[in-house]
């Protein structure tokens, strides 16, 4: 039997952290005397009294938590989170239709980062700073911030960290789950801090830093301007913002060690290594063809170039350019990298690069075992063997990733006939990136999509940070067997 009482009671909880972060952006919308005051009000206390009844309610719940339990809350505290987050835009009139409320709310706290809005610089500064918390706090995982406070309530987390941790193993930095929680929340908030900072000194405004920080650290993308970082012509705030999405799509125990001194295991790391080349490698490849298609200095073709690659692989999803007026070739490259994702462990979406590292090694083992099929020839990452059960999972994911992309670009061609749009908009939903190809890249909106289509992506939103499995586990009858 499922533990529906300790579900409900943890649901209860993480529905008091969304309560607190509506106070959060009310406290904005004081202070910037906005129009949106009385939609968080509202929305907090509908948050703060559901979550605390659900909590009173259920207190006398088992503390025992099963897989079971663990996939369950994971991917409702989404589907809640986003149902509930979108209040404060249809109250202050903002997004006033709920499916395009639910999803914009969906696309921050998965960290997406598509749009439905096409005026962003005339909504209030409280709910702004709503829009990019979304982001801030999926960015880290919901889950993984609970962690640090669950067993205040006496619920265990280790099956929650396993379901919500992105890449294929999870990577505690600490023997303890609740201390691994706290230290990846503090290394996610000092950079934050950092950021801000510097996108304050490079000129923008104090609002603007925090809010951009937010979406950068999360690899999320929303932006406080219509016209994305492109509103901002300057060369520091762009490279301020690579290196943090850098960071960003880096594992966070790899942070942790370069914090704590431990640099040599960052520069063996063979995961790391492979990020950074895969960025090497499409930067030379983009930047020598805009220096040979595109009228521009050499400067700015390499920022750009360099920029839109990191921003892509990190699956962040900001730009400085809109990469479909480029020459074909270069937006096929980039529309690749939608293919990638940042690192294990990271707040990048994406299929990880450690699973295509796994792959590569795996295909071309397979070659050397073709050629001497009496030999033992183990995949291995960072000088361990890697277990067969972890290549079984990664090909499964990779065979899966591609059935559901292929067959939900065919499904959403339904609802929108243009091939590249219904191809680009599908692979930036489930990769969780932001902008795709053709009605729904870089300078456009997703405002046009049919309501159907706009919940189909949702789905693809959620599908795509959970990482497949976690979902399509819930759709097993086996699963619930037992």
């Amino acid at each position: 039997m499922v533990n529906l009482k300790l579900i409900l009671r943890a649901l209860g909880f993480l529905l008091l952290v969304e309560g607190l972060a509506m106070l959060a952006a009310m406290v904005v919308a004081i202070i910037y005397k906005g129009s949106d005051i009385h939609a968080f009000v509202i929305s907090s206390l509908i948050c703060i009294s559901l979550g605390l009844l659900l909590i009173v309610l259920t207190r006398k719940a088992s503390t025992n938590i099963g897989k079971r339990e663990g996939f369950t809350i994971v991917t409702l505290v989404w589907v809640v989170f986003s149902f509930f987050g979108s209040i404060p835009y249809i109250l202050s009139g903002s997004i006033p239709n709920f499916t395009n409320a639910f999803f914009e709310t969906i696309s921050g706290f998965t960290t997406t980062g598509s749009s439905i809005l096409d005026n962003i610089e005339a909504l209030p500064k409280g709910i702004l700073f709503w829009r990019s918390t979304t982001q801030w706090l999926g960015g880290m995982g919901i889950i993984v911030l609970s962690l640090a406070i669950l067993p205040i309530f006496g619920i265990g987390g280790m099956q929650l960290y396993t379901a919500e941790v992105p890449g294929p193993v999870p990577d505690k930095i600490s023997p303890k789950i609740q201390q691994t929680a706290k230290t990846l929340w503090g290394i996610y908030l000092l950079f934050t801090l950092t950021e801000s900072l510097l996108l304050w000194i490079g000129g923008m405004s104090f609002f603007d830093a925090i809010c951009h920080s937010f979406t950068t650290m999360a690899t999320g993308g929303f932006s406080t301007k219509q016209a994305s970082i492109a509103f901002w012509d300057s060369p520091f705030i762009h490279y301020v913002i690579i290196v943090f999405m850098v960071l960003a799509g880096t594992n966070f125990s790899l942070s942790y060690c370069a914090l704590t001194g431990k640099l040599d295991r960052v520069l063996k790391d063979e995961e790391f290594r492979y990020y950074l080349l895969f960025i090497l490698i499409f930067v030379i490849l983009i930047f020598t063809g805009l220096l040979i298609t595109e009228n521009m200095g050499t400067e700015k073709a390499f920022r750009d170039s360099l920029f839109q690659v990191v921003s892509i692989i990190t699956t962040t999803g900001y730009v400085t350019a809109d990469y479909l007026l480029w020459y074909p070739c270069l937006t096929i490259l980039i529309f690749a990298l939608f293919f990638f994702g940042g690192s294990a462990g990271s707040t990048g979406g994406g299929i990880k690069i450690m699973r295509i590292v796994v792959l590569l090694k795996n295909s071309y083992y397979e070659l050397k075992r073709m050629v001497h099929p009496n030999a033992v020839i183990p995949v291995r990452f960072n000088k361990h063997t890697v277990d067969t059960k972890i290549v079984t999972n990664v090909l499964a994911f990779f065979i899966i990733y591609f059935m559901i992309f292929i067959l939900s670009t065919v499904l959403f061609s339904i609802i929108e006939p243009d091939l590249q749009s219904s191809m680009g908009a599908v692979a930036t939903c489930l990769g969780n990136i932001g902008p795709g190809l053709g009605n729904v890249g870089p300078t456009e909106t997703f405002m046009h999509i049919h309501p159907v289509g706009k919940w189909f992506l949702s789905f693809l939103m959620l599908l795509g940070r959970l990482e497949l499995f976690t979902v399509l586990v819930l759709f097993s009858r086996s699963f619930w067997k037992g």
